[in-house]
């Protein structure tokens, strides 16, 4: 069963929290983050992303990086903008967009369960991003940003939260430049909300598998160091923001193909029977469009190869079907002919990269059900790369755990 732990939390002074929160590192590189972190001294990004404040061309791996985003961290924890509770709590945490909300507990969770499989993961992760991540929370002794889970609710954890809004305002409530509105409660309460996450017996990674296994790395070498246990320190725990599974949202993850011959959009006129004048966005699993010289076309994706559960996937068929019968695209880990746009830029993006000549072709998919992201996970199986984009994103920066 799951184990949430409360800790004592870093949070920003509520009027400071827009200003010094941010989007979290990974769906932006450095230049997007130089500028946005421009004229924000307090900017968040300084830590997360600690390259901006070296000279152009330092390689994101220097050692400067990892001393730098300590160095910020400090500085921003001894300022007069932040203060640490004096308790060990847990927090709520919502985001509000024009259509939804989304409403989680923010909490720490467990090395030992994300070890033992009580916390699921559905991707694979890359040696390099985790070494990267690594270093950061070890050099600074913080888990700076918190990843996102998601769980089936026995609808006590609901209760616990809807009680707490109830009864109190947020800490922090602001509405941030993408037109997100972020509130935080506090929870000093703790036990009624340790005992409902008891009761859950799987908890599921949605986004921050990077940071799930750099914070188990962390772990290991520190209890290797203190000659430790599993669940003694506080670096045995990490931040995650766990969500019911009906309030999750996952958007479509597009593909688009750089170059493509002549020879190949036959191939996949012929193999797909595409049909002309098609919606940008497919109606139903199953379906793909398709836009090409201008045109948007429609089709229905090749049979899965096999009955699993991986195999059923949109962009498992896409693959198998399409992307390596087609255009030879075997691994698009690595595949430079294929890119990936979130769904949050929309099928005009698609539309803007193939008619600028970026790309040659798009692919407009339906999004990933949550329910199949559950699914693969309890099949112990991993997701082809991108199948999912989450919205809206967690700010980094509102609450820190450090250890």
């Amino acid at each position: 069963m799951a184990i949430v732990h409360p800790f004592k939390g870093w949070l920003p002074k509520p009027e400071k929290a827009a200003e010094i929160s941010s989007v979290p590192y990974d769906v932006i590189n450095s230049e997007e983050a130089g500028k946005m972190a421009e004229g924000k001294p307090d900017s968040f990004l300084h830590i997360i992303r600690p390259e901006i404040d070296l000279p152009e061309g330092t390689s994101l791996y220097a050692d400067e990086v990892y001393e730098k985003g300590a160095e910020n961290l400090q500085k921003l924890l001894k300022s007069e903008n932040m203060h640490q509770d004096e308790n060990q709590s847990f927090y709520i945490y919502q985001l509000e967009t024009s259509d939804r909300k989304q409403t989680g507990v923010f909490a720490c969770v467990s090395v030992e369960d994300y070890d033992n499989d009580i916390i699921l993961k559905h991707e694979l992760t890359r040696p390099d991003k985790e070494d990267d991540r690594t270093r950061h929370i070890l050099t600074q002794s913080a888990h700076a940003e918190p990843v996102m889970l998601t769980f089936r609710d026995t609808a006590d954890i609901t209760f616990q939260m809807n009680k707490t809004m109830t009864k109190s305002a947020p800490v922090i409530e602001f509405q941030s430049d993408d037109g997100v509105w972020h509130r935080i409660w506090k929870i000093s309460v703790t036990a009624d909300v340790a005992e409902a996450f008891s009761k859950i017996p799987k908890l599921y990674v949605a986004d921050g598998h990077h940071r799930c296994k750099s914070a188990s790395r962390v772990a290991a070498v520190l209890r290797e160091k203190n000659s430790s246990y599993p669940g003694e320190a506080e670096y045995d725990y990490f931040p995650a923001v766990l969500f019911p599974i009906d309030q999750m949202e996952i958007m479509a993850y597009n593909r688009v193909i750089k170059k493509v011959s002549d020879e190949q959009f036959k191939k996949l006129s012929d193999k797909l029977n595409l049909a002309e004048g098609a919606s940008p966005e497919p109606a139903e699993k199953g379906m793909v469009s398709i836009y090409y010289s201008g045109k948007w076309f429609s089709a229905q994706l090749p049979e899965p190869i096999n009955d699993d559960v991986v195999a059923n996937l949109d962009v498992a068929r896409l693959q198998d079907g399409v992307l390596s019968p087609v255009f030879g695209i075997e691994n698009p880990r690595t595949d430079r002919n294929i890119d990936f746009i979130g769904g949050i830029r929309g099928t005009k993006e698609l539309e803007r990269l193939v008619n600028n000549g970026i790309a040659d072709l798009a692919f407009s998919m339906y999004p990933t059900a949550i329910e199949e992201l559950v699914d693969v996970s309890d099949e112990g199986e991993l997701m082809p790369p991108k199948s999912t984009w989450f919205e809206p994103k967690l700010r980094s920066g509102l609450i820190i755990h450090t250890f």
